[in-house]
């Protein structure tokens, strides 16, 4: 792997939510607050009764210190923010966020703080890190210059929000000192039981955190929660939505918290806590109007334990690809047509109302490895779903455009050094819906669990420093005859970035025809 130290700032990870006093008390006795566990195991599908397959991933903190030098910040029996604490740190240096040690019957009080607390204390620690570094001369960076990356999981990532969003909770000095923020199975929408949201009054083990009246407060988004109801929103001007992450999970199944009660009341759709719909952000600008989603991938992880999306190499994968990569990729679905079965259509002619759900899966890895960068199906409840009035009604306010996930890539992960490209395989597949007349399901010809199409594209992109003059784009489809990659269509937009499509489906039909669009950036420039 090249030795590159570009983009390799301080990391500060912030764990998530502790409910019992014994929980915050483990906490607590943990040095790394759970960002040093590992895991030797992953689940090939969903099916419990296949055992997992064996895959050592040795911990987020032994491989940050193995693959870039990375090393924690712990000296003496010390930590930073120890009053005896006066020596320099390097710049690749590891911080955890010890926010529950005040909370815990052990190093504190017994009582929790609430997280506008917890937020403004992130702050603190932040300036803290920054005059740390800058005091080694061997880092050659000044307060001016110094920046550092938050990662977190759960709660920790509304303790990040809460501290860049909220101008109360900490000074605009140590918001402007993050670069980027990555987020693992965080309620960025809250916490949803039973299909219904944590009620405000449930404040026994601070759980009306997860509230969504009670965020919108904290996130200072009381303004657009009364037109929404939502708080997954990130403001441009406080955070641009293009230096944030959500990492999502999608296996309920393995979270054991509560005996699995949890899992049950989280539902299908959910990490077993968190429910997949409220685990993302989408960037607003001032008036309120969403602008762009931030950057996603799904994992087939739960929200923790032995399956947990933490202890991942798929999240370890989109975490450093994220703060180290070159190239990033936003990957769009624009859909230009669909059509239905013959004797449907000849219903929708008569002018009795059609129904169905589009399920769009997405699988995207590079080349050479045995994971995912972002994994979305069916079975797994990830899917990105479109009805059959979004997609032909004309006066439908639902987009034809669907954002799927996006990734990023780099010259220091390449397997083939003999290629100059950065390529990946993406698998698209679009679930035949269960076609409703008038609300009564048609089993005419249904097959369940068919495809209108389903097939695996490489990708292959050169930027324009190596191709030499502009992009250099291709693609080939892996189904049906076996022809040599062809070149996308591209355009650049005013920004840089550039539009790549490449064309998927027919006009049979049933059947669905668009394009996969890509928004290629450079990335770490």
């Amino acid at each position: 792997m090249p030795n590159d130290d570009r983009a390799c700032y301080p990391i500060i990870y912030v764990r998530g939510y502790a409910m019992t006093r014994g929980e915050i008390d483990l906490t607590t006795a943990d040095p790394f607050c759970g960002f040093n566990l590992g895991s030797t195991t992953y689940r090939a599908t969903p099916d419990k009764e296949k055992a997992a397959k064996k895959f050592v991933f040795e911990s987020p903190v032994v491989r940050l210190g193995s693959d870039f030098g990375y090393e924690d910040v712990y000296e003496d029996g010390l930590d930073v923010m120890d009053a005896e604490w006066s020596a320099s740190i390097p710049m690749k240096s590891i911080v955890i966020y010890r926010y529950y040690d005040t909370a815990s019957n052990i190093l504190g009080t017994g009582k929790t703080p609430d997280i506008k607390t917890f937020a403004t204390g992130l702050g603190t620690l932040i300036l803290r890190v920054r005059d740390l570094v800058v005091k080694d001369p061997a880092n050659g960076i000044s307060s001016k210059d110094f920046r550092c990356y938050l990662v977190a999981h759960s709660m920790g990532g509304l303790v990040c929000r809460a501290f860049l969003q909220n101008k109360k909770l900490g000074s605009a000095e140590a918001r402007a000192c993050v670069a980027k923020v990555f987020t693992y199975a965080t309620p960025h929408n809250g916490v949803d039981m039973a299909g219904m949201n944590a009620p405000s009054w449930l404040s026994v083990d601070d759980l009306d955190n997860f509230n969504r009246k009670k965020m919108s407060e904290y996130l200072d988004l009381k303004a657009i929660f009364a037109k929404t109801e939502r708080v997954d929103w990130l403001p441009e001007a406080v955070f641009p939505s293009s230096r944030f992450f959500c990492m999502i999970g999608t296996n309920r199944a393995d979270y054991e918290v509560a005996m699995g009660v949890s899992r049950t009341f989280a539902g299908h759709g959910s990490d077993g806590l968190v429910r997949i719909e409220n685990a993302s952000v989408w960037g607003v600008d001032a008036k309120g109007v969403t602008s762009s989603p931030s950057a996603t991938a799904y994992a087939y992880r739960s929200h923790s334990g032995f399956f947990g999306i933490v202890n991942s190499e798929e999240s370890y994968q989109n975490l450093v690809r994220f703060l180290f990569g070159d190239l990033r990729v936003d990957m769009w679905l624009d859909v230009e047509a669909v059509s239905l079965p013959k004797d449907v259509q000849e219903e929708a002619d008569k002018g009795r109302k059609v129904g169905g759900l589009y399920q769009f899966e997405l699988l995207a890895s590079p080349r050479g490895k045995r994971w995912y960068l972002t994994r979305r199906m069916a079975e797994e409840d990830s899917v990105a779903c479109r009805n059959h009035a979004d997609l032909t009604d004309a006066s439908s306010a639902a987009p034809k455009s669907i954002y799927l996930s996006t990734i990023f890539l780099g010259t220091r992960w390449k397997v083939d050094e003999t290629n100059d490209s950065l390529a990946y395989s993406l698998t698209l597949g679009v679930r035949v819906p269960d076609y409703e007349v008038e609300k009564v399901f048609w089993p005419d010809k249904h097959y369940e669990g068919a495809y209108l199409f389903r097939d695996s594209v490489v990708i292959e992109m050169t930027h324009p420093e190596v191709a030499g003059a502009g992009w250099k784009v291709t693609y080939k489809w892996q189904g049906g005859a076996v022809v040599a990659p062809k070149p996308a269509s591209q355009r650049r937009l005013d920004d840089g970035r550039v539009e790549v499509k490449v064309p998927f489906g027919s006009d049979a039909a049933p059947g669905i025809k668009g394009s996969l669009r890509f928004i290629a950036a450079r990335w770490n420039v």
